[in-house]
């Protein structure tokens, strides 16, 4: 199993589009084979940064994923809206 953190920092007008996508997303993602959770989470103490979090039983389910037109879509809507490059960390627990 492993873990999918990717952070974003988005402009302060863009917030709400991007919850909006994620609302809509969030689901469809949560329903792709492999996938256990999709959540999203937002800095404390920055509130253009968020993290989503997502858990996967196998890196071959998150690559069908990231290759998924699902992806395609999310992240076209998704990039417009950053203020930085998002960054991105598999994980799995020790």
């Amino acid at each position: 199993m492993i873990k999918r953190f990717v952070k974003m920092t988005f402009k302060a007008e863009n917030i709400e589009r991007f919850k909006d996508i994620f609302k809509a997303s969030k689901d469809l993602i949560a329903a792709m084979e492999g996938c256990q959770h999709v959540e999203l989470l937002q800095d404390i103490h920055n509130p253009c940064v968020f993290f989503t979090l997502s858990i996967w039983d196998d890196p071959k389910y998150l690559e069908a994923y990231r290759q998924s037109q699902l992806f395609e879509g999310v992240w076209a809507k998704t990039k417009i809206l950053f203020d930085a490059k998002p960054e991105a960390w598999s994980v799995t627990i020790v």
